[in-house]
């Protein structure tokens, strides 16, 4: 019972983080990072300010329960190795994921050879998501994939290995979102 309980405060207390960061990106026009600020926060936004107050652990619960299997993943990273993983950046990176890129990948996985038989793209996706997001880290800017795996492999648990495979059936899927960057040449991303 008493576990239960210091789970439900933690919860709250990381509630309560979440909301303080709504109000602080509501009252700043530009964050720390140089990164405008609007009126009206998303999600993501508040996610990204709050997970730089609280532990790993609760920002993992915290972004996991509003970002899906990718959330998990990223709260996973985020309560292992920190920094850039639990800013305000990765709020913004993640929403750099558009739907031409979801469509290219989808494309790119059901056409593969290296198609999973009992896994959907929609299983995979979040391995995509992964390596998509990883390119972005300044971090990792200049380093190629094998480089930063083990960072991206921590995030990987076994509840997301359950729906999206096992991180050595699905690395090649992060793998080839990591380095998409290098072909495309963008400003921002992993050469």
């Amino acid at each position: 019972m008493e576990r239960n309980e210091n789970i439900s405060d933690r919860t709250e207390r990381a509630a309560d983080n979440v909301e303080r960061a709504r109000v602080r990106a509501n009252d700043r026009r530009v964050a720390d990072d140089g990164i405008p600020q609007n009126d009206d926060p998303t999600v993501g936004d508040q996610v990204g300010e709050a997970a730089g107050g609280i532990s790993g652990v609760l920002a993992g619960a915290a972004i996991g329960s509003m970002g899906g299997p990718i959330g998990t993943v990223i709260g996973g990273i985020a309560g292992a190795i920190g920094g850039w993983w639990t800013g305000r950046a990765i709020a913004e990176a993640a929403s750099n994921f558009t739907h031409a890129d979801d469509a290219h990948f989808r494309t790119s996985y059901e056409g593969s050879d290296a198609r999973l038989d009992n896994r959907s793209y929609d299983d995979v996706r979040p391995a995509y998501q992964l390596g998509h997001i990883a390119r972005h880290n300044p971090n990792y800017r200049g380093r190629d994939f094998e480089a930063v795996e083990s960072d991206l492999e921590r995030g990987w648990s076994a509840d997301v290995s359950r729906s999206s495979g096992e991180w050595k059936e699905v690395r090649g899927f992060a793998r080839a979102a990591y380095t998409r960057g290098r072909e495309k040449g963008s400003e921002g991303e992993a050469r």
